[in-house]
């Protein structure tokens, strides 16, 4: 589904380093998220988010719940308003007064969707994990020891695969990846390292 933003600036700049306490964030998750397996999906990213932030680019705690936030709240609203996807929850918090890169970086997680083109290096890492983590964690389900013994050539081969996870755009997997600037391998490898401790 594509539904174009048809506006690339959200929120107002005197909003930045506004952000949600985890417990305000957490709430809105469990009330707008009931799918389980997607609140899998977006605890995942989240995760992933904020282990980039710190042990990637070594930014602060201030800054890695920035990156942490952008990835738990990047599909909120697909679950009951899928019409409405990135509209919904950026509205939202536009309304809480939220710091504007996080609004933006949801909208540009799928830029072919909303029109909105990854700028800086949070939008571009949540592009890169939100596709490709998915592919991954189906992976996991099917391997009888899930995560343990994954390796990044088990992983391109299902990339390969055009018939496993299907609903996956390959081609946005690539394009994320080039945009970060971040080799496939290191991504794949990154993911798999780290995902695996949010299961349920």
């Amino acid at each position: 589904m594509s539904i174009k933003l048809n506006r690339s600036t959200f929120g107002n700049p005197e909003n930045k380093g506004n952000l949600l306490s985890r417990e305000a964030a957490m709430e809105l998750f469990n009330e707008w998220v009931l799918n389980p397996k997607l609140k899998v999906h977006m605890l995942q990213v989240a995760h992933l988010m904020k282990s980039w932030a710190l042990e990637k680019a070594n930014m602060d705690v201030k800054s890695q719940w920035m990156w942490e936030l952008s990835g738990l709240l990047h599909d909120a609203d697909w679950d009951q308003w899928p019409e409405m996807h990135c509209i919904k929850i950026i509205e939202h918090l536009e309304y809480l007064q939220i710091d504007s890169e996080v609004m933006h970086a949801i909208a540009s997680h799928g830029p072919n969707h909303f029109g909105v083109e990854p700028i800086n290096q949070m939008d571009k890492m949540l592009y890169a994990f939100d596709e490709l983590s998915g592919l991954i964690h189906a992976y996991s389900l099917m391997r009888p020891n899930g995560y343990e013994g994954m390796d990044i050539k088990g992983v391109k081969k299902r990339l390969k695969e055009k018939s496993f996870a299907a609903n996956v755009s390959r081609e946005e997997i690539q394009d994320a990846a080039n945009r970060a600037e971040i080799p496939l391998d290191e991504l794949i490898s990154f993911i798999i390292a780290h995902q695996a401790v949010v299961t349920a």
